[in-house]
């Protein structure tokens, strides 16, 4: 059995930063649907290494949108402003598949969805 361990500062910093990223990417609205890509659920992974490489893994509500170059330059645009992302890298995946249920609360209400 494992025991708890606390968070270390380390791991606070990693947090806060994390954090900040996702804070940047609700200013990247889905021209679509007039949401933000974090609460429509679009974003499936962050990850910043120690160079301040941002590695996302994100989908798009459809396989065909031909939005995904406009969301790139919206997403690089938006890490520009959190100082510890040098580099952005937008890896766009398609598993598992998107739906509503990926969405927030918020995003539900805002499209009309129950």
């Amino acid at each position: 059995m494992e025991k708890d361990v606390a968070p270390t500062e380390e791991d606070a910093e990693v947090d806060a930063v994390r954090d900040n990223i996702l804070t940047a990417l609700e200013s990247v609205i889905d021209p679509e649907l007039g949401i933000d890509i974090v609460n429509l659920g679009l974003i499936y992974g962050v990850d910043l290494n120690e160079e301040g490489l941002c590695h996302i893994k994100m989908t798009l509500t459809t396989m065909g949108c031909p939005l995904s170059d406009l969301l790139n330059e919206q997403i690089n645009q938006a890490l520009s402003e959190v100082p510890e992302v040098k580099d952005v890298e937008v890896e766009l995946v398609w598993y598992p598949a998107w739906s509503v249920d990926k969405m927030s609360r918020y995003a539900r209400i805002a499209l009309g969805i129950r």
